[in-house]
């Protein structure tokens, strides 16, 4: 298959995270993903369909179709598997490695890809618990709840964090609130937002607007 543009690619992938593979995804949510203008997304939009990666609707939205689910998920693949290599192998922090990924994604070829993964010994997920797409392009479904939703009382098994912030990344590797990690909701203030989390012995005072981006599993209250 030929090499497709970088910019088709973001893209696809912008399409995809955002849900494209199930439903359709409006203009204004791609280009405020990628940020870039409305009226350049909607052209890339209509050559998308016009290559028949999507399915389009002027001034509805658009939706990926089984190719274009298949190219997207092959630059997820990509990304997420340089993500780990950077941190398993080449010992880069996890708040540093999205934007290499973003670069090196679109660079290396099918036959480094597999290479990578072999290596790795075919993940499942990446540094930030994301799913990593098989080499056939499955992805793993998952059921999961933002933190921010839960409410007191509850426990969660984080799985996956937004990987997209360096800061923040940084911030919930001191705090604990990592991939793996099981917390408690001990109260929340609604007027004030305020959440406080047992993580561990420690419990940490976060405003929803620190927990965006982590996502997890409902702990039974009958297991430990």
């Amino acid at each position: 298959m030929t090499q497709l543009s970088q910019a088709v690619q973001d893209y696809l992938k912008a399409i995809h995270s955002l849900g494209g593979a199930e439903q359709m995804v409006s203009p204004v949510a791609i280009a405020s993903r990628l940020g870039v203008r409305a009226p350049s997304v909607t052209g890339m939009l209509k050559r998308l369909a016009e290559a028949n990666w999507i399915s389009y609707e002027p001034g509805y939205g658009a939706r990926l179709t089984p190719t274009g689910i298949t190219e997207a998920r092959r630059v997820i693949r990509r990304h997420r598997l340089v993500e780990l290599f950077l941190t398993r192998v080449l010992g880069l922090d996890w708040s540093e490695v999205d934007s290499e990924a973003e670069a090196l994604e679109h660079a290396i070829s099918p036959r480094l890809e597999q290479a990578i993964a072999a290596h790795l010994g075919e993940p499942l997920e990446d540094p930030h618990g994301h799913p990593i797409p098989t080499r056939e392009g499955v992805l793993a479904e998952r059921n999961l709840q933002l933190l921010s939703e839960c409410r007191p009382g509850q426990r969660v098994l984080i799985r996956e964090v937004q990987d997209d912030h360096p800061e923040r990344l940084k911030r919930w590797q001191q705090l604990g609130l990592v991939p793996g990690a099981i917390v408690t909701i001990v109260s929340y203030e609604e007027l004030d937002d305020l959440f406080k989390v047992q993580v561990g012995e420690q419990i940490v005072p976060l405003g929803s607007e620190g927990l965006v981006g982590i996502r997890g599993e409902l702990v039974p209250d009958d297991e430990p």
